[in-house]
């Protein structure tokens, strides 16, 4: 099978249990996430979200509907200031624990593993925007915390591939 680049799209933003989430989704398919898919993979979202530590309270999130059975969700957290917590569900895809192979039956992974290649584009933007509106404090950036995180929660990746973002 030949390596192909995947669609990436950026739903609204959404909040959650005080967390202001970002959303980006990955698919082969032009239709999108099933919405029953999607409806199920932000049910487990709240289990894999960290307690709050005095960060702003913002993730992002990659949802990604695989090729075969399986659907992953990714949750990437800000903690400690400039550090991602990560978490992952999967749905379908008994080899990662799944008891079944329902793209919408997801439950808690334990590995370490934090996305493959079809996963990975937001983290750099994410990180980029995350210095560029809550780090980078320029003095004559007057906003109140609460506009910068609002910035960063509005600047997300373009819509269009996984890859060939160069």
């Amino acid at each position: 099978m030949a390596f192909a680049e995947k669609l990436l799209t950026a739903p609204a933003p959404i909040e959650v249990a005080g967390r202001r989430i970002k959303r980006y989704h990955v698919t082969a398919d032009p239709a999108g996430i099933a919405p029953e898919v999607e409806e199920a993979a932000y049910a487990i979202l709240p289990e894999l979200l960290p307690e709050p530590d005095g960060t702003p309270p913002a993730t992002f999130v990659v949802l990604h509907r695989g090729g075969d059975d399986g659907a992953y969700l990714n949750a990437y957290s800000w903690v400690w200031d400039n550090v991602l917590h990560f978490r992952g569900a999967a749905a379908g895809q008994p080899v990662l624990g799944c008891p079944d192979h329902d793209p919408a039956h997801f439950v808690r992974t334990e590995r370490p593993w934090i996305g493959c290649v079809w996963e990975l584009p937001p983290i750099l933007h994410e990180r980029d925007a995350w210095v560029r509106h809550l780090l980078a404090r320029e003095t004559s950036d007057t906003r109140d915390l609460d506009a910068r995180l609002d910035a960063y929660v509005a600047d997300s990746l373009a819509e269009g591939t996984t890859g060939d973002r160069s």
